[in-house]
């Protein structure tokens, strides 16, 4: 009891001092993100009190950091230059609340449609593309600030034509202090990511103002702002009116990237440290905490990954970091915003640009470009859209190039043609490895995605193209395959005739059995009944004719590859019939009993080549046994009606079952113990359906046993 209340005591400890260093590093931070959004600096130190108290009370993660971050402030910026309203201006202090009010009405709508499913549908290219973009822009506005300008607003051409424009009033002292900031801070985040030193900077350069009379040398410095909490705020929604479409579409956004943003770096902390999140309570929390921004007159509030990150590091575990951060703000209101005029503002936008840089997804960048050429596209389309045409464009843009990825995922899906290695188990694919060598007159192909009208042009373009003179049979590995539609069912049944054409046998192989309900359903039954639908690659080769060891192109037969395909004991008729296996079954043992009555042949490779020569082909060692057990059914029925070969017919019969059990023996102990469960299913059900035919089958069977053993 006593080590369970010294670490719970640890805990509250270590929770208590991450949310001091949180409220310390969030001063300059969320003053620099206030500015963005058009508000005095002021107004961030107010977005980090109640929302930031509010979100703690509703939230089910028990770390996360919430307050004024990047990606709202900017979007709020953004749009307040588009609209022409000033930055800092009253105008700008009355609209932001109503957008953080219309911003919090739309989290609360998501919260009642339980829209946080959603987010998964959210492309992380999109994501990180539409997030880089807005913090180049927020960049691009906020460096002039760095030597003594005044920060810009637009996309990218008119930002950069107001940087070479406000280069002219260039201060080199300011450019020294802004300058520095970024290159301390950048280096001080790889060398010691724990340590605040944005809090030092901050206090260095109030220092600096102090003895070095930094404004009488021509450096901005911060207005000071009035002590005490902030005063409530009535949003004034009638505000939003003349600009109804535009502020709506904004807020809209906004939630979106909140919900979607703070969900996703919630979801990955509860990964790393193995509890759950409740993703409709964090929507619920994300809106309560806007609320209160709006009540206080601050911009949208979002969750922080980057406070988050420094509150991990300092081991917070429970919200009573954020109570903690909350009540250091308070103090810091009540008692410290005199000090807010000796703040130089270089330093304030170098660590604002320092904390952007961050947020810049320079290695998801780095690692699509590397992996996926189309992901890399979409995220540069997003990052690009939001620079040049804006942060609405750029999402919409973004979500555009998602939606033709899926679409070319889609109708372009992963396909390799296939073969064998000798000495090893299993299809590889050819152009991946230089060892794999086709199987002698046989395409094996894997198509890796839903065969539909749009992607059956290249299906049957690929098989066609690898079509050789000595191919005497296509098979499909169609394991990636989990539904087909008509146009592709249509064009299946062709692709079957044209290549039976040409003496070439067509397979479709590994699929689940929901396609062979899709094929009957859309008219392709035909392919099962002919039995070009087989459960395994294997099975497939074995109704061809190709027999182990299978003949590898370009190596000899006495190197030939010994495969063996362990799932060729399985029974394939359930898997392709369904229920109608067992009719299945039945008619297949009519058409072999009928075979060898024509040809008066009941020779033990007459049965064999019978079985081979059927509608369906040749079966599974399951199927077999299955077959033949009917076989002898049907032949059991015919003694008594002037048949005198019956007993010579079951003793081969019989033989050839003891074969089957032999090459089950070698497959596994295990491949045994199925077959025998088989049989005793299929007698199971042989005995309710004709129970006087079973009878029969149960003496005859005794007879040659004791034949056997004589």
């Amino acid at each position: 009891m006593v080590g369970r209340k010294k670490r719970d005591l640890s805990h509250i400890k270590k929770d208590i001092v991450s949310g001091i260093v949180v409220a310390l590093v969030s001063i300059p931070i969320s003053m620099g993100y206030a500015q963005v959004a058009g508000l005095p600096a002021v107004y961030g130190l107010y977005g980090s009190v109640f929302p930031v108290l509010v979100y703690a009370l509703v939230t089910s993660s028990p770390q996360f950091v919430f307050g004024v971050d990047a990606t709202p402030a900017a979007l709020v910026g953004g749009a307040l230059a588009g609209l022409g309203v000033a930055a800092g201006s009253q105008e700008a202090a009355a609209l932001v609340p109503a957008v953080t009010a219309v911003t919090a009405i739309w989290l609360f709508v998501f919260f009642l449609l339980k829209a946080g499913r959603l987010v998964k549908y959210i492309s992380k290219p999109v994501m990180g593309g539409f997030i880089s973009g807005i913090g180049c822009t927020i960049i691009l506005m906020q460096v002039p600030k760095l030597f003594g300008g005044s920060a810009g607003t637009g996309e990218l051409f008119v930002l950069l034509y107001h940087i070479g424009q406000e280069l002219r009033s260039f201060h080199p002292l300011s450019a020294l202090l802004g300058v520095g900031t970024v290159v301390i801070l950048q280096m001080a985040r790889k060398k010691a990511p724990k340590f605040p030193m944005s809090v030092v900077l901050m206090a260095a350069g109030a220092g600096l103002t102090v003895f070095c009379r930094l404004e009488e040398r021509g450096v901005k410095l911060l207005s000071g702002a009035p002590a005490g909490l902030p005063k409530l705020v009535i949003p004034d929604l009638s505000l939003i009116l003349p600009h109804l479409e535009e502020i709506v579409l904004l807020s809209l956004t906004i939630a979106l990237v909140i919900m979607a943003q703070t969900l996703l770096a919630t979801g990955n902390y509860a990964l790393k440290y193995n509890y759950k999140i409740q993703n409709n309570r964090e929507v619920l929390a994300y809106a309560a905490g806007n609320a209160a921004a709006a009540f206080t007159g601050c911009c949208p509030v979002n969750g922080s990954v980057s406070r988050s990150g420094i509150a991990d590091q300092y081991g917070c575990s429970s919200q009573l970091m954020s109570v903690t951060a909350g009540a250091a703000m308070i103090l810091v209101l009540l008692f410290g915003t005199d000090l807010l005029r000796f703040f130089p503002v270089p330093v304030l936008t170098g660590i604002v640009l320092s904390a952007l840089l961050g947020i810049l997804e320079v290695d998801l960048a780095r690692q699509t470009w590397k992996a996926d050429k189309q992901e890399f596209a979409i995220f540069m389309g997003a990052f690009w859209g939001v620079l040049i045409f804006g942060t609405i464009y750029g999402v919409l843009i973004g979500v555009i190039l998602s939606f033709v990825a899926v679409i070319i995922r889609a109708v372009i899906p992963p396909k390799a043609f296939l073969g064998m290695i000798s000495g090893h188990e299993g299809l590889h694919n050819l152009s991946r490895n230089k060892n794999a060598r086709p199987i002698a007159g046989t395409v094996v192909y894997r198509f890796s995605g839903n065969l539909f009208f749009a992607n059956i042009d290249a299906f049957q373009e690929d098989i066609e193209n690898a079509l050789k003179e000595d191919t005497r049979q296509v098979i499909v590995d169609a394991r990636g395959i989990g539904s087909v539609d008509i146009t592709a069912a249509e064009r299946l049944v062709i692709l079957k005739r044209n290549l039976n054409a040409k003496g070439i046998s067509f397979y479709l192989t590994e699929h689940t059995d929901a396609v062979n309900d899709q094929l009957r359903a859309l008219g392709a039954g035909k392919l099962i009944e002919e039995g070009c639908v087989r459960r395994t690659v294997s099975l497939a080769l074995r109704a061809a004719g190709v027999n182990k060891p299978y003949p590898l192109e370009g190596i000899s037969g006495e190197e030939a590859y010994p495969y063996t395909e362990a799932n060729e004991r399985l029974a394939e008729f359930e898997w392709a019939f369904g229920e109608g296996a067992g009719e299945k079954l039945e008619a297949l043992a009519v058409e072999v009993a009928e075979k060898l009555a024509d040809s008066g042949d009941y020779s033990m490779e007459s049965i064999v080549k019978a079985e081979n020569t059927v509608s369906w082909g040749r079966v599974g060692l399951f199927d077999e046994d299955e077959l033949l057990n009917r076989l002898e059914l049907y032949f059991s029925a015919l003694e008594g009606k002037g048949r005198s070969d019956i007993k010579q017919i079951e003793e081969r019969l019989e033989g050839r079952r003891h074969i089957i059990e032999e090459k089950l023996k070698e497959l596994s102990p295990e491949a045994m113990e199925l077959l025998r469960r088989h049989r005793a299913e299929m007698e199971d059900r042989f005995r309710e359906k004709k129970p006087e035919a079973y009878a029969r089958y149960l003496e005859m069977r005794e007879k040659f046993h004791e034949r056997m053993e004589e």
